[in-house]
């Protein structure tokens, strides 16, 4: 039954939208936690650290941080899959190529495709950069994140990649949301409107709220 419905256009579909939300809640609750950085070094490293103890003393040190990160992980898998197997089903499904490009493929399905490899690519340099220090500018110190955010975004390239990563990132919510209403149902010939707007605002706040934190290091408000 599971496989029947993962194999269907409207399986996929639904497993895009469902896991395209469940990302979205984590990026509210994300770029919430980032703005905390223009409250000082003290307040931002405690939050940092709440986050490792939360759910103690039920649960160990970490282990509630690591159930939000497996979960991320199939979320992130899930979709990139799903809309991965959907593009080549589309493909396949039109052999011929269209004279005009318009015809062919939708500008949102385009920066959708385009923005979800971005985004992609930004996620494995984010995690190198701010969770293992791997790639990081400067010395990386565990335990201090205050400070490695700032060292990030006092290199050029630090705000380049962020800064295209958010835009790609607004521009991808925008379209997302409102389709993944489409597929769950909620979308309606009344709603529409609605549901556009909504998603219009919840990519612009989560576009400047997160570009917010290394607009605030490259203006000197956070040092």
């Amino acid at each position: 039954m599971a496989r029947t419905v993962w194999d269907s256009t409207v399986g996929k579909k639904t497993v895009m939208a469902v896991s395209g939300l469940v990302m979205l809640l984590y990026l509210v609750a994300h770029m919430i936690g980032n703005l905390k950085i223009y409250f000082g070094a003290v307040e931002f490293n405690e939050y940092a650290h709440w986050l490792r103890t939360l759910g103690e003393p039920l649960l160990h040190y970490e282990w509630a941080l690591w159930v939000v990160r497996v979960v991320l992980v199939v979320a992130v898998v899930a979709h990139a899959v799903s809309a991965y197997q959907l593009s080549r089903r589309d493909i396949k499904a039109r052999p011929s190529k269209y004279v005009h490009k318009k015809a062919r493929t939708s500008y949102a399905t385009r920066t959708m495709r385009w923005g979800g490899i971005i985004l992609g690519l930004f996620i494995v340099w984010h995690i190198l950069d701010l969770t293992t220090g791997t790639v990081h500018s400067g010395g990386f110190e565990t335990g201090k994140p205050y400070q490695n955010v700032v060292d990030t975004f006092s290199t050029w390239y630090g705000n380049v990649i962020y800064i295209v990563a958010v835009l790609a990132l607004g521009m991808h919510i925008r379209h997302g949301f409102w389709s993944a209403a489409q597929t769950l149902g909620v979308g309606s010939r009344t709603r529409d409107r609605a549901l556009k707007a909504a998603a219009n605002v919840l990519a612009l706040l989560l576009t400047i709220g997160f570009v917010a934190v290394p607009v605030g290091v490259m203006t000197g408000v956070v040092s």
